[in-house]
């Protein structure tokens, strides 16, 4: 079965989760090849599948995006500039969708296999290669506009929150035309399949749960002890071994306004009232969130001695030091379907306290790999982090059992076997339909 998997984002979250699954469909027999963009970021892994990068796209992480400009003049130059850019991006993702349309309906693969879709108009594209003939299919990571509905600021943001929610709305209506050209959709839970089903008007049997998959992409290229002592001097950090090292927790991901990360520092506020800790959070702030009012937050909860930020795009030799630093990893998510970077932590055997949204509860194994707390409810996040930053054994115990679960759980072997025998299914079911 030839399998073209489709992931115009070279770099990032997405683009170690298609290296990863197409190396585990390559294991089991599937003629792969992973078509994305210029500057394909695993280019100097090994490969047991084709790449190719026909695609011409924008850099995913502008360093600039988290240092928002000083004067009024200054902001309504970077709006007027961000206007233009996306203009001209739109554009320019236009004619990157024709180059890819034709590159597929040369190569006619069997399954051609997409990742998240960004924009409802892609439907065109996608409904103009079904007519063609091609099969195609869908892990859906996110199906949801959460940051829109999340991103907080002035009280004009907050008096359009009504309207953010019929925009959102319809926004969710116009995708419908985009999950109709699927064969078959991958959605990482039960509780996202469910929800899936109830926004988009799909047959249940095209909607499929698979498991996320681990992340031990980043354990193959850990800095080692270079990298460790690097980023202890960035964030002015005593050594590991030191006596009084205060416990860490730790954010990781990109910073965006569904995840709580006011949230967080209200915890972490709570929590130095009661135990020596420090709070690194190390992500790159999107769009939709701004850093600076992060930084405000900490400085009036007088925590920011003890809070680190990191908003870089972290280089990937970095990612495992960064987590072995960590006592817990926190994820105060207000909304999430999944979360890769908790199967980050996972891999290096970290235990985690998350919210219970989404798809988390059905990750998290409560009081084995991590604790679950309420959303939005600083105390018992605080609570539920204080228990693991006082208690090292209790805390070293679940990392234990999160690193099991990475290892079998969430193994991408059978998350392969999953998808190549839905495939198998639906060509025998078309095959059988055509001699009738």
């Amino acid at each position: 079965m030839r399998i073209f998997v489709v992931e115009p984002l070279a770099t990032g979250g997405m683009i170690h989760y298609a290296y990863q699954l197409c190396g585990a469909l390559a294991e089991q027999g599937a003629d792969v090849t992973l078509v994305t963009a210029a500057g394909y970021e695993m280019a100097h892994y090994p490969h047991n599948f084709a790449v190719v990068t026909p695609l011409r796209l924008w850099a995913a992480f502008d360093p600039r995006s988290g240092q928002p400009p000083r004067g009024r003049l200054a902001r309504l130059g970077r709006k007027l500039h961000w206007q233009a850019r996306r203009a001209g991006r739109a554009l320019r993702l236009l004619w990157e969708w024709v180059k890819l349309s034709r590159y597929l309906l040369r190569q006619r693969p069997d399954i051609v296999q997409f990742g998240k879709i960004n924009f409802p108009f892609e439907a065109f594209f996608l409904a103009y290669l079904r007519r063609r003939g091609l099969r195609l299919t869908d892990i859906c990571h996110e199906f949801e506009l959460r940051e829109q509905l999340h991103s907080a600021g002035g009280s004009r943001l907050r008096l359009a929150a009504g309207c953010r929610q019929q925009a959102v709305a319809l926004s969710n209506r116009l995708y419908g035309a985009v999950y109709d050209q699927f064969a078959a959709i991958f959605l990482h839970g039960e509780g996202n399949r469910q929800r899936f089903l109830e926004l988009f008007p799909v047959p249940a049997g095209v909607a499929h749960v698979i498991g996320h998959g681990n992340e031990m992409v980043f354990i193959q290229k850990h800095g080692g002890e270079a990298a460790r002592l690097a980023l202890q001097q960035r964030y002015q950090l005593p050594d590991n071994a030191a006596t009084d090292a205060a416990p860490i927790i730790l954010f990781f991901g990109n910073l965006t306004a569904s995840k709580g990360i006011p949230d967080l520092l209200h915890a972490f506020a709570l929590v130095r009232q009661q135990a020596r800790a420090r709070l690194i959070i190390a992500g790159y702030p999107t769009k939709y969130i701004d850093a600076g009012e992060l930084h405000r937050l900490a400085a009036e909860l007088g925590i920011t001695a003890d809070v680190i930020f990191d908003t870089r795009y972290l280089p990937l030799a970095e990612v495992g030091p960064l987590m072995e630093m960590a006592t817990v990893v926190a994820y105060p998510y207000r909304n999430s379907s999944q979360s890769a970077s908790l199967q980050v932590a996972y891999s290096f055997g970290r235990p985690v306290v998350a919210t219970r949204v989404g798809g988390l509860p059905e990750v998290v194994e409560e009081e084995h790999s991590g604790l679950l707390v309420p959303p939005q409810d600083p105390p018992a996040l605080a609570a539920a982090l204080l228990r693991l930053v006082t208690d090292p054994d209790l805390a070293a115990e679940m990392g234990a059992y999160a690193r099991r679960l990475c290892e079998t759980r969430f193994a991408w072997a059978p998350i392969a076997q999953k998808i190549l025998q839905t495939y198998e299914e639906k060509e025998e079911g078309r095959r059988k339909k055509d001699e009738v």
